[in-house]
């Protein structure tokens, strides 16, 4: 969920002791960006999924997003996140009393900046989590454990505009399979507070077929270091007939 926050690095009104609000949200391409040393940033929001195929439709609430980001030194974060979820399903027109809610699998994982961008050459961080299944509601426990992982590249190509993307793997949840990731996205500035960005992203199973999807958003900075964000997707292929999310982000440094 890079571009983001390079919309933010190109706009955001920092002093020069003071860096540059980086979020790893709307989008699905992450930042190589780490939180400064001592700063906790916070990334939050919600969303909504739907897919309708042969009568059947499925539509997700997400009413918590949340991600907890910390820094530990000036190249490494640590992270956090937990989703609060409900899927409703609809057959034939008809709402089916079995609505899942509850807590996704807690999210824990680690940044680490690799090295900053220099000419052509891009600034580039890896990042990982784990998944894990026993912190998760009922409805929601996966059969397997979750992990990922992702080398996160972002190009400036002028003062206002900036290209980024992830390329990882990810393995477990509700199947043993392992898939590979990609994403990319482009941000432009439209002013020095209001930023857009148009992106596609997906995962490649070993043994299924590829799911690809698109969005595209804007964020608008209230303050130096807080950010709310709107986005609207689809996929590409079968999966996702809307997406619809929105948010806020905000970091607190170390006085």
């Amino acid at each position: 969920m890079c571009l983001l926050g390079f919309s933010i690095q190109l706009v955001a009104q920092e002093t020069e002791t003071t860096p540059d609000l980086v979020t790893d949200r709307p989008d699905a391409t992450e930042a190589p960006t780490v939180v400064p040393v001592g700063s906790l940033q916070v990334e939050t929001g919600a969303l909504t999924t739907s897919f309708e195929d042969n009568g059947i439709k499925e539509e997700v609430f997400t009413y918590n997003t949340t991600l907890l980001r910390y820094g530990i030194l000036d190249n490494l974060e640590l992270r956090i996140g937990w989703n609060f979820e409900e899927v409703q399903t609809t057959i034939n027109g008809m709402e089916s009393n079995d609505v899942a809610s509850g807590l996704s699998p807690l999210l824990f994982g680690a940044k680490v900046a690799i090295t900053e961008e220099k000419g052509w050459f891009p600034e580039i961080g890896l990042i990982g989590h784990i998944f894990l299944p026993f912190t998760a509601s009922s409805d929601f426990k996966p059969e397997f454990t979750a992990a990922d992982f992702r080398f996160s590249f972002n190009h400036t190509l002028s003062e206002r505009s900036g290209i980024a993307y992830n390329l990882g793997g990810q393995l477990g949840g509700e199947s043993a399979e392992f898939a590979y990731i990609y994403t990319l996205a482009y941000g432009y500035s439209i002013t020095d507070k209001l930023g857009a960005y148009v992106e596609v992203y997906g995962d490649l199973p070993e043994d299924s077929s590829a799911n690809h999807f698109w969005d595209a958003g804007l964020t608008y900075a209230i303050a130096p270091l807080i950010q709310l964000d709107a986005t609207v997707g689809q996929s590409i292929t079968e999966g996702q007939d809307i997406l619809l999310s929105a948010g806020v982000s905000f970091r607190i440094d170390k006085k």
